[in-house]
């Protein structure tokens, strides 16, 4: 893995056992990475990039615009997401276990007082990733019966660079903890996603032929996932 720059953006350089060269600029920051076939050499890498410029530009313009979260202090009223909808943050400070639970329009934070903001948001995370976890297994066996494959393993993890990953091989799937903070439709659009991967390894026509035939409002979501607000921790989708 290497980079180049051309002018103030940097390029990030993936090459791997593909047939073409794949351009992709992610939010929320704008990161640009090109995927090449392992033979194509630096000058044509510059010259496809330099072509693309303009794409690039207006894909970043886009996501610099979008919402924001400011960093989360885990205090009183501050504004928590959870499967897209915005909740008010209550923390109770008592000498019992800690632990996290929801009402109708609030997230109850119970914590020792002496908790500190990293405990506070460590334990927020398990709690997002324990209500994930309930809603994934279902999403993964209608797909199952849907698509004809078989996940073998899932997981949900913090990921930097993106909302899900496959492993074809293993058959195992990877999801983003901050999906937790999206609407169910943005976890079952990527969960479809990384499971078509097990029918076609590539992002080319027959993949986009299987997003169409099992989610054909997948562009829709894509955009609404990609226009909601954001983590202040400068992650790379």
């Amino acid at each position: 893995m290497k980079s180049f720059s051309i002018g103030t953006i940097e390029v990030e350089v993936v090459k791997k056992n593909i047939k073409n060269i794949h351009l992709a600029v992610y939010p929320p920051n704008g990161k640009v990475r090109l995927a090449a076939p392992a033979e194509v050499n630096d000058e044509t890498l510059r010259l496809f990039t330099i072509s693309k410029l303009v794409w690039i530009k207006r894909q970043q313009k886009k996501f610099n615009l979008q919402d924001r979260q400011t960093e989360r202090k885990y205090v009183n009223r501050e504004t928590h997401y959870f499967l897209g909808k915005k909740y008010l943050l209550k923390v109770m400070e008592n000498s019992k276990t800690a632990k996290v639970a929801i009402t109708k329009n609030t997230i109850v934070l119970s914590v020792k007082p002496a908790a500190t903001q990293l405990q506070k948001q460590s334990l927020i995370n398990e709690w997002y990733r324990a209500e994930l976890k309930k809603l994934v297994p279902a999403i993964v066996d209608k797909w199952e019966k849907q698509m004809g494959v078989q996940v073998e393993e899932w997981s949900v993890k913090q990921m930097k660079t993106k909302w899900g990953t496959c492993n074809i091989k293993a058959k195992r799937i990877w999801l983003n903890l901050e999906l937790a903070k999206k609407p169910v439709k943005c976890l079952d659009y990527i969960i479809a996603h990384e499971m078509i991967h097990l029918l076609e390894r590539h992002h080319n026509d027959l993949f986009l032929a299987y997003m169409n035939k099992f989610v054909p409002n997948w562009r829709q979501i894509k955009n609404e996932l990609n226009k909601l607000p954001v983590s202040h921790v400068d992650w790379d989708y």
